[in-house]
This record gives C-alpha cells, sequence and structure tokens, in this order.
C-alpha cells in the first residue's frame, strides 16, 4: 500500500481538502509575510489592527449584503465560546434545538445545564438528514445549524415564526459557502477556519436589530454574566473596531485577506456557486461510481461545503486515506466519531473545483491499485 505513487499530472493543484482547519491560500499567506509583518506583534488598541478589524467587519457586511441596522460583533474563543455566550446572553428562558450530528447537538447540551434557563426543546434527526423547526409557544430562541460539519447535512435558513423570538444560526462551515439571507435570521455565527480560510479561536457574528434589543434587555434584567461571555463588551467593542481581549493579528489578517478576495470575485454568489460546483463535481462521481455512495441520500440535504462519501465494504475508505496522505494530498478522513467507511471532503471557495475532480481520479487509481 505503501507503494502505490500517484502520478503528479492527475493530482490535485493543491491537495488540501480538511474540514477545518482549511486550505488558506497561498496568496493569503504571501500578503501576511509581505503586508502582514508590520501589524505583526503590534498593540491591538492601535491604529493599525483596529483598521484590521474595520476591514473584517465591512468584508463580511458587503459579503452578506447586510441591512441597516445589521452589526458584525467578533469576540474571541470560537464557535465553542459563543454557545456559552449566547446561553448567558441571547436566550430569554426557553430555546428550540435542531440536533443532527456531533456540533448541532452541542448548543442544546450548553442549554440544557445552564440553570437560570428553562428546559429546552430539541428535536433530532440521525446523521445523515435534518428536522425541521416547529413553531412553539414560550420559546425565545430557535437554534439551527446552516451546515452540520461532521456529517455533511445542509439546511436551508427560514425565520421560524413572526413573533419577538429569535433565530439563531449555527454557521461555523456554512457561512461563505452556502446562500442565506439576512432577513432570515437575527443572529449568524461561525469561526474563520472554514470558508474563510484563517486559523480559529476566534467568533464572528452577524447581529440583526433584534438580536440588539435582546441582548439590551437581558443586560438590564440583572442576570449574571461573567465578562468574557458579555455581549454588551463584545457589541461595545467591536463597534469601536477591536476585541475585548487581544486577538490572534495573523487571523485578524489572513480572514480579511480572504474576505477582499471573496469579494472582488463577486460576493456570495460568486463564493456559493463555486462550492456549488466542486459539490456537482463530487456527487457526481461519487453516484455513478461502483463502490461509492453519497452518505446523504436526499440530495437537496447535501452539503456543498462538506462532501460525505461512502465506500462499499470491499473498499477500505481509511487505507485509501493513507495512500493519499502519503502522496500529498491530505484531510480527507471522515469525522472520528461518525465511524463510517467513508471519505469527507471540504470544498469551501478557497478550494478549486477542478481540484475536488482531480482527488476523485486520484480516489479510483488508488482503489485499482489496493
Amino acid at each position: 500500500m505503501a507503494d502505490i505513487v500517484i502520478p503528479a499530472d492527475i493530482k490535485p493543484a493543491d491537495g488540501r481538502f480538511g474540514c477545518g482547519p482549511s486550505k488558506v491560500r497561498p496568496e493569503q499567506l504571501a500578503a501576511l509575510a509581505g503586508a502582514g509583518a508590520s501589524v505583526m506583534g503590534t498593540s491591538h488598541r492601535q491604529k493599525p489592527v483596529k483598521n484590521l478589524v474595520a476591514r473584517v467587519r465591512a468584508g463580511l457586511s458587503d459579503l452578506f449584503s447586510l441591512p441597516e441596522g445589521y452589526e458584525v460583533v467578533l469576540g474571541n474563543g470560537g464557535t465553542t465560546a459563543f454557545w456559552d455566550i449566547a446561553s448567558f446572553g441571547l436566550i430569554r428562558d426557553r430555546s428550540q434545538h435542531l440536533a443532527f450530528g456531533e456540533f448541532s447537538s452541542k448548543f442544546a447540551t450548553v442549554a440544557k445545564k445552564a440553570p437560570w434557563l428553562g428546559e429546552p426543546t430539541v428535536i433530532k434527526a440521525e446523521p445523515g438528514a435534518h428536522p425541521v423547526a416547529v413553531a412553539e409557544e414560550g420559546v425565545d430562541v430557535y437554534a439551527l445549524t446552516h451546515n452540520e460539519t461532521s456529517t455533511g447535512v445542509a439546511m436551508p435558513i427560514k425565520r421560524v415564526v413572526a413573533d419577538d423570538s429569535l433565530v439563531l444560526v449555527d454557521a461555523t462551515s456554512g457561512a461563505g459557502g452556502l446562500p442565506v439571507s439576512a432577513e432570515e435570521f437575527d443572529v449568524y455565527y461561525f469561526a474563520p477556519q472554514k470558508s474563510f480560510a484563517s486559523d480559529g479561536g476566534l467568533w464572528l457574528a452577524l447581529f440583526s436589530p433584534k438580536a440588539l434589543a435582546r441582548v439590551s434587555e437581558i443586560a438590564d434584567s440583572g442576570r449574571f454574566v461573567p465578562e468574557f461571555f458579555s455581549l454588551p463588551t463584545a457589541i461595545d467593542n467591536s463597534v469601536k473596531d477591536q476585541t475585548y481581549n487581544t486577538p490572534a493579528v495573523a487571523t485578524l489578517f489572513l480572514l480579511a485577506e480572504q474576505l477582499d478576495w471573496m469579494n472582488s470575485q463577486g460576493g456570495l454568489a460568486w463564493t456559493t456557486a463555486r462550492s456549488a460546483d466542486s459539490a456537482s463535481r463530487l456527487y457526481t462521481w461519487a453516484d455513478k461510481t461502483s463502490y461509492t455512495t453519497p452518505f446523504v441520500t436526499d440530495p437537496a440535504q447535501r452539503s456543498n461545503v462538506v462532501g460525505t462519501i461512502d465506500f462499499d465494504d470491499a473498499v477500505d475508505a481509511a487505507a485509501v486515506a493513507k495512500v493519499l496522505r502519503a502522496n500529498g494530498i491530505v484531510d480527507t478522513e471522515p469525522y472520528r466519531k461518525l465511524g463510517r467507511n467513508q471519505l469527507r471532503i471540504a470544498m469551501f471557495p478557497a478550494v478549486d473545483p477542478a481540484d475536488v475532480e482531480a482527488l476523485t481520479t486520484c480516489v479510483d487509481y488508488v482503489v485499482e491499485r489496493l
């Protein structure tokens, strides 16, 4: 197995297909080594880094065509921290959660454990499909997930009910690669290590005016909130183009460069079309190949940014991934806890659709020789 050498002329130009950390474009890294070098190791309270935060906030506002009154907020800690932040500062009493994989279930767990909140409703679906939110009396937050990274299931984002409830969307692996309209959410939150081709450790969130009002309402209620989880603090710092705690400046720089690239290419319409092109190539191959099947059986629920492909029992997907890695094609392994004989392929906007097609050619080459 270790002796299988994939010919260079059929290999992808870039062999990175990880679902996070994801491929960082060489142009971003070159820019970091160039113009970015002057902001590394400098104060995040001074203009050069504040200008960087301003670029990120403006870039996200442009990419998602945010309506007037929406605010781009950011802070340290990543999406995992934001679940705690939301439990303190966005859920008034009860939330409803859609759980259909490893990550979509975690926010529900946080809400269940919070002693100041009422018992949340959790609507589940087995991995490989997504459930549907339902209007429910007493629920003031509907918690949706745009893309379940562990299983490759994507769901459309639609407002659940026209009342004072909020729609919170975990968009960690969906943001930038899947279509969404700002009118359908109140908080759309994510981390930058997926479509935005940067490092983790940062959370970013797009807040509607209604969500901003909820933050003020809860803050005025007297609920105890640790300062690190304080949304009023995060919002106050964000509008000043800074973060409450010292940020990873390189992460901000790579993110800003990626946003500039995305917007210059045509914005969300272009990025989502590029991921859809990659997905079409992957799923077309999986459907026609004798030893593969898309894990998500309903084509309408298949993700355009994370593709999960099951292999026939006669083919060891782990062995295929091992050979690919030995040949410089990396991070095609499935999500560890799903435990399936499959490959998981990232198709974020930085990934060239032609490289996804080349990957399928390489998989065929390896399987023929195993």
